[in-house]
């Protein structure tokens, strides 16, 4: 059996490996550790000299040379979050260490919470809420305005790997799909079943606009207050990625100019917003915290994820959810 340690914010452990992902990977790895934090490594650098494997998820090792040269038997690392990219360093490639995390299994949440959010908004749903809150009565029907899924149009601003799923459920609707994306394959986008545009085409085309983009350079302060302004009368816009990669002062003073369209916003920058932000008052913006991501027994998945690619590992077969040096190069920050 491989000599293996679980390396993480101790808080999460329970959370991402449950009980039964726990045993079974103890059945199949000689977990010779009670789970450790990352400053408990830093302040016995000797306890990882034994370790093939590490287990980790959220606020693992920073696998620089120190670290490496305290695990000189390290050769994989099995990680419970998405992004693993503030963890490593060039030293991991250096010495060809095998690198895999559960990206794919995070998604699963944020396409489950994205499909949720562009229903219920193309049914005008927030405005409902509100409008009901405040005038204490239902409006009168019919409801002209709705535009519920048959026939509408949706854009999706990157093919990432959650803007792509989304994509591929959609396809289930009676919805036309329009997705901006400079890197996508045109073949892709024809399996997907989407048309590509411009981002300008989509936010002055679509009735609901969800951004999937990573946090870039490239991307960082990529929506701005023109296109809010082009949105057609009582659009959506969803936003499960990134705060900065929004205008956010340009959005705001959109927003206060026109109450038909609404910003549904599960990430903010900074997060959570200032007390004093517009964002806590504006009636068409509506704020989640953060929870499109695995929250609760769904940060199981993520561990299971591993425990799946840790079998393929031992068994030499060829991992699901490997990470490379040319991927890893790509990858945002968080």
């Amino acid at each position: 059996m491989k000599k293996g340690l679980i390396i993480m914010n101790k808080d999460f452990v329970d959370l991402v490996y449950p009980e039964k992902v726990r045993e079974e990977i103890e059945s199949l790895a000689d977990i010779y550790e009670e789970p450790l934090s990352r400053e408990q490594v830093k302040e016995n650098p000797e306890i990882v000299k034994d370790a093939e494997i590490i287990f980790s998820g959220w606020d693992g090792p920073r696998m620089d040379k120190a670290f490496l040269d305290a695990a000189p038997n390290l050769k994989a690392l099995f990680y419970a979050a998405g992004t693993v990219k503030p963890l490593l360093t060039d030293a991991v490639w250096e010495r060809n260490l095998t690198i895999t995390a559960a990206g794919k299994a995070n998604a699963v949440p944020v396409v489950e919470y994205t499909l949720s959010q562009i229903l219920f908004a193309l049914k005008d749903g927030w405005n409902f809420v509100n409008n009901i809150k405040k005038e204490k009565h239902y409006p009168k029907k019919p409801y002209y305005h709705v535009s519920g899924a048959f026939g509408s149009t949706v854009g999706i601003i990157s093919l990432s790997t959650i803007g792509k799923k989304v994509a591929e459920i959609l396809k289930q609707f009676d919805v036309n799909v329009l997705a901006y994306d400079p890197f996508a394959d045109k073949s892709v986008a024809e399996e997907l079943n989407v048309e590509l545009c411009s981002i300008e085409d989509i936010f002055a085309t679509a009735d609901v606009v969800s951004l999937h983009a990573p946090l870039l350079s490239e991307t960082r302060g990529l929506i701005r207050g023109s296109h809010f302004r082009s949105m057609k009368e009582n659009a959506s816009f969803i936003n499960t990625a990134r705060g900065e990669i929004v205008m956010e002062a340009e959005m705001v003073e959109v927003l206060q100019e026109r109450d038909d369209i609404t910003a549904i916003l599960d990430v903010t920058f900074p997060e959570p917003p200032v007390e004093s932000s517009l964002l806590y008052t504006l009636p068409n913006i509506i704020l989640t915290p953060h929870i499109a991501g695995s929250e609760g027994k769904e940060c199981g998945r993520l561990g299971s994820y591993m425990l799946e690619e840790f079998k393929r590992y031992i068994e030499g077969k060829n991992l699901k959810w490997e990470v490379m040096k040319e991927l890893y190069a790509t990858m945002p920050e968080n």
